[in-house]
């Protein structure tokens, strides 16, 4: 059972879906978990118009008995805003401000995907409230697109998460998060919450190199699991998911 919902970002309102599946009672104490997604990689995907992490989101709340939240980041699905590293960041932690106001729920744990992945390392390493967090395909870095900011500016506005006019009003800060935000300098703060890296062996948009070097940067203080024969796009890998409700079905809830 899931609902639509809105959360109140740093500025703009986010399009949200919670799930809550009947396999507990409702009423009983839970923990949370919110799902972030990642940098779209066409239009149609920045529309958000499949569902998809609705549905993730339905899955994993039926098969784990967790309360789930999937949302848009700013610039994305239905959600209000114009996409900005930092306006991402506030958007997770919006994300778990919500969460933690949702009946029942006990802790609040987080897992992305790609840039989701990277931002919820971010967000638990500067969030104490953050019980625990799982990064898929999640490069170590922003250096892509900072190494030519110009680029990657057009490119957010064609996808059509840029579409203000006038945004961003200060380029140069804008761009400036791109070297500034940097997941390898803060998941060493995260331990000894728990965290879980999974990454495709044979990803080719980014490295499983990235994987290694966060976990290295954690001082090996993570759970890593590289899978043989996968790409990117895990979100649609089964062995993936499987990794995901594993870690979940670990961690202990007070």
């Amino acid at each position: 059972m899931g609902s639509g919902v809105s959360i109140q970002s740093a500025g703009p309102k986010l399009q949200g879906y919670v799930s809550r599946q009947p396999g507990k009672a409702f009423g009983s104490p839970r923990p949370g978990l919110v799902l972030c997604h990642a940098f779209p990689s066409n239009p149609e995907s920045a529309r958000g118009g499949d569902g998809s992490f609705a549905k993730m989101a339905d899955r994993i709340g039926d098969e784990s008995g967790w309360t789930v939240l999937s949302f848009n980041f700013r610039g994305s699905g239905r959600s209000e805003g114009d996409f900005s590293l930092a306006g991402w960041l506030a958007d997770i932690s919006a994300a778990v401000d919500y969460m933690l106001e949702v009946e029942q729920v006990t802790g609040v744990w987080l897992a992305g995907f790609a840039v989701g992945g990277s931002l919820a390392i971010c967000t638990a390493g500067e969030d104490a409230r953050v019980r625990g967090v799982a990064s898929m395909e999640a490069p170590s870095d922003f250096h892509a697109w900072a190494d030519d900011p110009d680029s990657f500016l057009q490119l957010a506005r064609g996808l059509g998460v840029v579409h203000t006019a006038g945004f961003p009003a200060d380029e140069e800060a804008w761009k400036r998060e791109l070297y500034e935000i940097r997941p390898l300098a803060l998941i060493g703060k995260v331990p000894p919450r728990s965290v879980l890296i999974v990454h495709g062996v044979d990803d080719r948009v980014v490295s499983a190199v990235d994987a290694r070097a966060l976990a290295d940067a954690a001082e090996e203080q993570v759970e890593l699991r590289l899978i043989p024969g996968a790409g990117h796009g895990l979100r649609h890998d089964p062995r993936a998911i499987a990794v995901m409700l594993g870690w979940l079905d670990r961690q202990i809830i007070d």
